[in-house]
């Protein structure tokens, strides 16, 4: 005959086996009022000893909620998203969230699948980083479930998070003109409104800001935009200006991805950076300091990108009637050994 199991613990068993009131072991679970460090040791202890686990789901649906948020980038397989969401899960468990991760890559079903799990309660609310508004459900939901965007998409509906990419990517460029560069070749660049997400559009029109500022005109032959923005696409934007036979002095990817495939492309082909060409990224993700030559890029706090965003999510959930919010964060451009000197130019 099989044993039945022991009788599952209840928080009125760790409270008589700490010697405290079951409402002081629900503050300690919930983390909603402050115990003293000595009485939250003792209820763990409890809790251990008891083998006690909090029924968090069930006090989240009475509450209306179920204590789990999506969050949705375009490309997890880059090294971005990656570390990205790795400060959005660290940030949202200390605040006692769960988190769904989605990919919607360019498929906005996969955004408006997302917005009826919302509304259906199976989340209490998204962090999406749409490509461009043209595909998002942002464009057309009349009404949105609780939300926080992410990135360079231009909208006024819901909560945004972003850096100012049009005035890194100008910071970036007046950079290398600075260093002497002239013939400035950008990969990632796109402003065709067919198929440029906002982040290509506005790190560009920084990029030209720049170049008008120095007076020097635009050339779209050495604007190229490899699609995905990963280390391979960032190798093809280099072949692909070399089958152009352009000349360029200086690279600005938009992404450190493109950039490492950059630099590995000009290795290749013999042309030394930052001898003859200097390159720059944007992110500034771990490798962007390990590669030979080390990465100018740009940086910002990702942590603090994502306790904004779900600061401002919790907020919207408790409040759907405030109007959206919008936050900057700022950057800085990270000068290494990719940029230093004055290039000499490639030459085809």
């Amino acid at each position: 005959m099989t044993a039945m199991p022991p009788p599952r613990a209840t928080m009125k068993d760790v409270a008589a086996l700490a010697g405290v009131s079951p409402k002081t072991v629900s503050n300690v679970v919930t983390g909603t009022t402050t115990v003293s460090d000595e009485t939250r040791r003792k209820v763990e202890a409890a809790m251990g000893q008891l083998d006690f686990v909090p029924n968090l789901s069930a006090r989240g649906l009475r509450k209306g909620r179920s204590g789990i948020i999506a969050v949705a980038l375009p490309d997890l397989a880059t090294a971005f998203s990656a570390e990205l969401m790795h400060r959005i899960v660290d940030a949202a468990h200390e605040r006692g969230l769960a988190v769904q991760i989605e990919e919607t890559a360019v498929d906005p079903e996969r955004e408006r699948e997302l917005v009826s799990r919302a509304r259906a309660h199976l989340v209490d609310g998204l962090i999406l980083n749409p490509i461009r508004l043209e595909d998002s459900v942002l464009r057309y939901a009349d009404r949105l479930p609780p939300l926080v965007v992410l990135g360079e998409v231009e909208q006024n509906r819901a909560d945004h998070v972003r850096i100012d990419s049009r005035r890194a990517a100008a910071e970036v460029a007046r950079h290398v003109l600075a260093r002497g560069a002239r013939r400035i070749a950008v990969i990632g660049a796109d402003d065709d409104p067919a198929f440029a997400t906002a982040t290509s559009r506005l790190r560009l029109e920084g990029v030209h800001d720049a170049l008008r500022e120095a007076g020097i005109p635009r050339d779209t032959a050495l604007e190229v935009n490899p699609m995905p923005w990963s280390m391979t696409g960032g190798a093809r934007g280099v072949e692909t200006l070399f089958r152009r036979g352009v000349a360029f002095d200086a690279i600005i990817a938009f992404t450190d991805s493109l950039a490492l495939g950059a630099l590995h492309a000009l290795h290749d082909h013999g042309v030394r950076v930052p001898h003859d060409v200097v390159v720059t990224g944007f992110d500034d993700v771990e490798f962007s300091r390990y590669t030979s030559p080390a990465l100018t890029t740009v940086a910002f706090d990702r942590r603090a990108f994502a306790d904004a965003a779900l600061a401002l999510l919790e907020s919207r959930m408790d409040d759907r009637t405030a109007p959206p919010r919008g936050l900057t964060l700022s950057h800085q451009l990270l000068e290494r050994a990719s940029t230093e000197g004055s290039p000499a130019g490639y030459r085809p």
